[in-house]
């Protein structure tokens, strides 16, 4: 049986990494897709593994032949997402996720409308704003920035197939894999809940409630 693309976004500290590290090792199913970037590879990452990592004119040769799925450009270099490498692992009956940005997933649902499109939210904005600021790795100004660009992101969440609120791990892995293996549909309860806490955490963003 063939597999299914997952595509999971959402805003930075929302646990996004978490939950793809629990879905693959809880089960063989799933893969994580490998990138493709024009950057140089850093220590400790493998080419293969880590990222394809390939030359400007090799990538630009890979968007010209369509042999990406999506593809953006960050800082001078391209990121993207090779067809080949996933559509092999799909042939496979492997689920691959690929862990993008909005614009990317949208580009990918285009192209594979079979794709599941997942949104993971915080429990709140105030959630938030403690998860950024318990890696002390960011200013306080850059945090506040983080917050008020994911204003911009959220209004794309009515285009993904589902969202979650990551406040429990196992329920929230529990839940994607109901949709991806099972198709199972989200119920207008779930849905009302959902758009509960969007409209909740909007408003606390635009008033500063987080702090």
């Amino acid at each position: 049986m063939k597999g299914r693309i997952l595509i999971i976004s959402g805003f930075s500290g929302t646990g996004k990494g978490t939950i793809v590290n629990e879905l693959l090792t809880s089960s063989d199913d799933y893969k994580i897709s490998i990138s493709a970037t024009t950057r140089k590879m850093r220590q400790g990452e493998v080419d293969g593994k880590s990222y394809f990592f390939v030359t400007k004119e090799k990538f630009e040769s890979m968007i010209a032949n369509n042999e990406l799925l999506e593809y953006a450009c960050y800082v001078g270099n391209y990121y993207g997402t090779p067809k080949k490498y996933v559509f092999d692992e799909l042939d496979k009956g492997k689920n691959v996720i690929l862990e993008i940005e909005v614009e990317g997933a949208l580009q990918v649902k285009k192209i594979y409308n079979d794709a599941v499109l997942l949104f993971v939210l915080p429990p709140s904005a105030k959630e938030l704003y403690q998860r950024l600021k318990n890696r002390k790795t960011e200013t306080e100004e850059v945090i506040k920035d983080r917050l008020t660009r994911s204003l911009k992101e959220i209004e794309y969440i009515d285009k993904y197939d589902l969202v979650v609120v990551n406040d429990d791990l196992q329920q929230c892995v529990s839940k994607i894999k109901s949709v991806v293996e099972h198709n199972e549909i989200i119920t207008e309860k779930e849905k009302q809940e959902i758009k509960n806490i969007i409209n909740k955490y909007k408003e606390d963003v635009k008033g500063e409630k987080y702090v």
